[in-house]
């Protein structure tokens, strides 16, 4: 399993729109996710330990955005023939069981991950109101195993920023995490 860092926030990219199946039976689009001030497109899965790591963590700091009018959306990549755990099944099952707060949505072909240029999961995008990059960075300093209780809140206190001043802070500390499991038939 690659561990890969995300790369530097490309401030001002605009977000590339998409029409994926969330596992409420729901199309999902920017249009339907955005919120009024902004946009946290995550691309996680149910395998990798990084984001099992992070779990809590993330339905916590995407909660308490919500009240900043930033909404999420969690978009899984993974070839699920080669990595069974990350199916739309298990995806359905997850999000049931951990009661995500957001939309979990299958990108089935890839074409959105590639679109984005996701590396790894989990890998953050947080866009503005005019939905503009402003953070491509950790949620905080946890890796395979969470952080101290008290770990400083990067992707919060970022979102919180973004959605107060429409700019993310300049520096920011890569996310960490297992590569996209890219499909091998040829087709990804």
């Amino acid at each position: 399993m690659a561990s890969l860092e995300t790369p530097v926030c490309e401030f001002g990219w605009k977000a590339v729109d998409f029409d994926l199946m969330g596992v409420d039976g729901k199309r999902y689009g920017l249009s339907l996710s955005r919120g009024k001030n902004g946009l946290l497109v995550m691309f996680i899965c149910n395998h990798c330990p990084y984001v099992k790591a992070i779990r809590d963590r993330i339905i916590r700091d995407v909660r308490e955005l919500e009240a900043y009018g930033v909404n999420s959306i969690a978009i899984m990549s993974n070839d699920p023939l080669d990595y069974p755990d990350d199916s739309f099944e298990n995806m359905t099952k997850i999000a049931k069981e951990y009661n995500y707060p957001f939309p979990y949505v299958w990108d089935e072909s890839q074409e959105i991950a590639k679109r984005y240029g996701a590396v790894c999961t989990p890998d953050f995008f947080g866009f503005n109101d005019k939905l503009e990059l402003q953070y491509r960075g950790r949620l905080d300093a946890s890796r395979k195993e969470a952080a101290l209780v008290d770990a400083r809140r990067d992707l919060f206190e970022a979102m919180v920023q973004v959605a107060k001043t429409g700019k993310g802070p300049i520096d920011q500390i890569p996310s960490i995490g297992c590569s996209i499991k890219w499909r091998t038939d040829g087709n990804a």
